[in-house]
């Protein structure tokens, strides 16, 4: 019950989202908008103030570079396995593919703050701005054969990894950030996370998708149970102490990210599907954290 309690208020901030479109008038472009706010802004500013906030040795970076490889590769491979063993249509498994190895990074970052560890927000920042770059490749490969020829340049102006990559920089070389800075950037950072799980919510749609229903079966299987076992069987191999295996088992556990499906209908493929997908993951996420989070406490 209490790891329960953990998660409830985000998944009730997600629940506001849908209710605000669905309910109580909100417009779509109004949360079209404040997604785009989110992305380019906000949690960019989230992730650099969090990284330059714990000191972090190179041998650390390093260890986490290999254990979200690890759980990324592993999330990869379960989304191609899946042709093996549900043998579903090829142009909706190119689509929902991603949804067995992305990750909200919002509900990520949101929950590593209420582990109780003082460092697993800056340490779920590093290992999403690891983890993005290899998402976005896994993803834009299974959706190539329609249109992959902007993938390199897209990962080069993605605002997490640049973000990431300076927030690095200067935590390693030791570049103070200037007090004014750090403040603007927490303040800008305090509002990503809300109104991150607010755009969550509005994109939520359970409508469609029923002949594909053992492919989504599938993948929400693969990104919901099969990939945190995964991760608790590398994080034993890799001999990882009890706050970092904690949060990656946490940033393998939570479900698809919502700009899965803009990715999929932006690159030809059935945006739908992969919406209604994501979607009961979301939903069924809700069941599963509890029981992963409360294995680990």
């Amino acid at each position: 019950m209490s790891v329960f309690l953990l998660i409830l208020p985000d998944f009730l901030v997600i629940a506001l989202g849908w209710l605000l479109l669905h309910r109580f008038g909100f417009d779509a472009s109004f949360f079209r908008q404040a997604e785009k706010l989110v992305y380019f802004v906000l949690f960019p500013a989230l992730l650099f103030h969090s990284i330059t906030q714990a000191p972090m040795a190179l041998n650390t970076a390093t260890v986490l570079l290999a254990a979200t490889m690890g759980v990324m590769l592993g999330g990869i491979a379960l989304a191609w396995l899946g042709r093996l063993v549900v043998r579903p249509n090829a142009a909706a498994h190119a689509a929902t593919a991603q949804c067995a190895f992305r990750f909200n990074s919002y509900l990520a970052l949101a929950l590593a703050a209420s582990l109780g560890w003082s460092e697993a927000q800056s340490t779920m920042a590093v290992i999403l701005g690891f983890a993005i770059p290899i998402s976005n490749v896994g993803a834009v490969h299974a959706l190539a054969s329609r249109n992959g020829g902007h993938a390199l340049a897209e990962m080069a102006r993605n605002p997490f990894i640049l973000a990431t990559l300076a927030a690095l920089a200067f935590n390693f070389l030791g570049i103070p950030v200037p007090h004014v800075a750090e403040v603007a950037l927490s303040r800008l950072g305090a509002c990503a996370i809300a109104l991150g799980l607010l755009c969550v919510g509005a994109t939520l749609s359970l409508q469609g998708g029923r002949q594909h229903a053992p492919l989504m079966a599938w993948m929400i299987a693969a990104k919901l149970v099969l990939l945190p076992l995964w991760t608790l069987a590398l994080a034993w191999m890799m001999g990882l102490g009890a706050e970092t295996r904690l949060v990656l088992l946490l940033f393998s556990a939570v479900p698809t990210s919502s700009a899965a499906h803009v990715l999929a209908a932006r690159m030809g493929g059935d945006g739908r599907l992969v919406a209604v997908t994501m979607s009961l993951g979301t939903v069924l996420s809700a069941i599963t954290l509890p029981i992963w989070l409360g294995l680990m406490r």
